[in-house]
């Protein structure tokens, strides 16, 4: 039987000579969930964004059905069956579901909107392929596992035959990863096709039938989803051996953060931490834990600097934060690794050299009589290059023209150069390679093991099993629950404080919040 949609040589390089994609071929089935996986950087999206028309190939041909097809636009590839689903929804918040579902292909009564029938129409779509979304509410109010469905319904609303799923379990709890995936079987018993592209190797092996593999913009190969380990793909994605394993704190050390009856509101006086009591020792990962916009990123940015502590205290050794500005905050010990490394952890036009002393401009190291060392500021940058393995092409080089790696190396190298005694880490990982991921969790458990007192908050939650000592689980901006970390402990029994189906008492919290 032939393939329902192929790809076939497919080429495509962008100005400055970076080759994307360099004779891809995918062979999709019809009636399958096709997973591609790669590194970041391997080409998957180049690809995907060619089968959606955002793109056009250089070289190689499409064929669906058999036929060679070329699409200029997306609204093309709609015409032609093929639905996309980004990781960054393009909804209206303030619309309801079912006129985000229909926008720009609503039902008419004559000249005017029919809105009964746009209510039918996507309440009978969800019904059909188990997506369980009412169309009445605003998306604005819905929680993101539902957003998601929103947009699936918008694709299978134009008749989508092949849905390109983009990371679709990267901000979703594991329960809401469990219900996509009842929803993705359905799709296909319907008759439906699906791509899935992602990172989470455990995930790809459950819900796929067929894997192809994409390294440094090649297909590496296809494989049936049965017949390879989690390891085995991983080493077909980077081309050796990656054990993305870590030793835990066996001791911590002596309290260095104290955080009581904290809170933190929002610029319309929104709460986002509500009456926060936590403390973090030398020594130790406290892994923050929730679905994203649940307070983690605000008490990283309250404890940082970068948002006022509305009440309460943060202490680190005994000195309060709250009066300190960012600068004092960090002469005392605090490093921050933030969770968007392009628009707040460095400065793009900058070079290499430059961001990599960008929080120590009054360090007379580097600074004589209000001058630059720039002698002193290339020579930190060397050391620091080969230290922290980043590949660039020397320290005058633009941080901007660097992979999402090795920027998120340049900022790790920054943050941990000097032993901090208390790191703040938000998305360590996030569109980071394998190999680039094990280098980062090692620096982290470094730092640790030297003596740091580290919060860590990651969408990953394997990510999270995988580095902390201890996790507190946010709901709503109040801490929910909180564990010791163990093998008892699973991503599943956080799932459901993360989605507030549970809620620990005070006594039982007290073990692990010391």
């Amino acid at each position: 039987m032939a393939p329902l949609l192929q790809a076939i040589s497919i080429g495509k390089t962008y100005p400055g000579g970076v080759v994307a994609n360099d004779g891809v071929n995918l062979s999709v089935s019809a009636g399958e969930v096709h997973a591609v996986v790669g590194e970041n950087g391997a080409g998957k999206s180049t690809l995907m964004k060619i089968l959606f028309g955002i793109e056009r190939p250089d070289a190689g041909t499409l064929l669906l059905d058999g036929k060679p097809v070329s699409f200029t636009n997306p609204r093309e590839a709609i015409e032609a069956g093929i639905g996309m689903v980004f990781q960054h929804f393009s909804l209206v918040p303030s619309f309801s579901v079912y006129e985000n579902v229909v926008l720009g292909a609503e039902p008419r009564n004559g000249i005017g909107f029919d809105r009964e029938k746009a209510i039918a129409e996507v309440r009978a779509l969800s019904e059909k392929f188990r997506l369980h979304v009412d169309p009445l509410p605003a998306v604005g109010s819905l929680p993101v596992g539902q957003q998601q469905r929103v947009e699936i319904l918008k694709a299978l609303y134009r008749d989508a035959r092949i849905l390109i799923l983009d990371e679709p379990t990267a901000v979703l709890a594991p329960q809401e990863v469990e219900e996509l995936f009842v929803a993705v079987r359905a799709l296909v018993a319907q008759g439906r096709t699906v791509i899935f592209i992602a990172h989470k190797l455990p995930e790809v092996l459950e819900i796929s039938d067929r894997i192809t593999v994409m390294r440094a913009g090649k297909t590496v190969g296809e494989v049936g989803s049965s017949e390879v380990t989690e390891q085995s793909l991983a080493t077909m994605m980077v081309g050796r051996d990656v054990a993305l394993r870590v030793d835990r704190a066996v001791t911590a050390g002596e309290l260095a953060c104290e955080i009581k009856a904290l809170w933190v509101r929002s610029d319309a006086g929104q709460p986002l931490v509500q009456d926060l009591n936590l403390h973090v020792h030398a020594g130790e990962i406290v892994g923050l834990v929730g679905v994203e916009g649940n307070g983690q990123a605000a008490l990283l940015d309250a404890i940082s600097g970068a948002q006022p502590i509305a009440q309460g205290v943060a202490y680190l050794n005994g000195t309060s934060l709250g009066p300190l500005s960012t600068l004092e905050r960090r002469a005392i010990g605090v490093a921050n690794i933030p969770e968007d490394r392009i628009a707040q952890g460095l400065a793009g036009g900058a070079s290499v050299a430059e961001n990599l002393v960008a929080t120590k401009l009054a360090d007379r190291r580097y600074v004589r009589l209000g001058l630059l060392d720039l002698k002193a500021i290339k020579s930190n940058a060397i050391a620091l290059i080969e230290r922290y393995s980043v590949r660039v092409g020397g320290p005058a080089q633009a941080v901007s023209t660097l992979s999402g790696g090795n920027m998120q190396k340049i900022v790790v190298a920054r943050e941990l150069s000097e032993q901090p005694k208390l790191l703040l880490v938000s998305q360590p990982t996030r569109g980071v390679d394998l190999g680039a991921t094990q280098f980062i969790w090692k620096s982290l458990t470094d730092a640790r093991d030297a003596g740091a007192a580290v919060l860590l908050s990651s969408a990953d939650l394997s990510e999270l099993l995988a580095l902390s000592d201890r996790l507190v689980v946010f709901y709503r901006g109040r801490l929910v629950a909180a564990f010791l970390n163990s093998a008892a402990l699973t991503p599943e029994t956080l799932g459901s404080y993360m989605l507030g189906l549970a809620t620990q008492t005070e006594d039982e919290m007290k073990v692990a919040l010391r």
